[in-house]
């Protein structure tokens, strides 16, 4: 059990990063990594509300939605679930962490429609993981996000010092950036 859950753990956040490899989770990959601290906060914010999403799903898929035969309604369920975790994070960093809920600005509430949040849970479904299991997976795809956009925010704060053609100055060198990140992280498939 120990060991399935340490390969989905590796498998979710490097070797099937959410960003690099299934391309879910480009909006705020790359409106919010040009700061490292704004790109971590965000990653904390999308972890917190995967893992939580993951386990709320799971639960109420489980316990409500299988035994009541209305699997069809799991999208809709899982997008309101995923709706009020946000609202509760956005309301969170509003009072107690006002700059952070600054810097995200439209991104935060973004994380509703951010297809990640969505995909790791019927991800969850499709595979068949169970409450924990899914907890696991929505946990290291959050961190695999999380990787990827302060990686990429790093990088784009040093660019900002290099001599860059004029064509490729702003979002075009972001994209071949996040692109070669994308081949590097290829090379983790070797691990599992």
């Amino acid at each position: 059990m120990v060991k399935d859950l340490l390969v989905i753990l590796i498998a979710s956040s490097l070797v099937n990063n959410v960003v690099l490899s299934q391309f879910l989770g480009l909006c705020p990959f790359l409106g919010v990594s040009k700061k490292t601290n704004t790109a971590t906060g965000m990653g904390v914010a999308v972890i917190f509300v995967i893992t939580l999403a993951s386990a709320v799903a799971g639960a109420i898929y489980q316990y409500l939605l299988v035994p009541m035969d209305i699997t069809y309604l799991q999208t809709i369920v899982f997008i309101l679930v995923i709706a009020a975790l946000v609202q509760f994070v956005e309301m969170f960093l509003k009072k107690f962490i006002p700059a952070l809920y600054q810097s995200l600005g439209v991104y935060l509430p973004l994380i509703t429609t951010n297809c990640a949040v969505l995909g790791v849970a019927l991800t969850n479904v499709q595979k068949n993981y169970g409450i924990v299991t899914g907890i696991v997976n929505g946990f290291a795809t959050a961190v695999g996000f999380t990787i990827s956009i302060v990686i990429l925010a790093g990088i784009r704060e040093k660019m900002v010092y290099n001599d860059i053609p004029e064509s490729f100055k702003g979002m075009p060198i972001v994209l071949v950036t996040a692109g070669l990140m994308a081949i590097a992280f290829c090379g983790f498939s070797g691990l599992l």
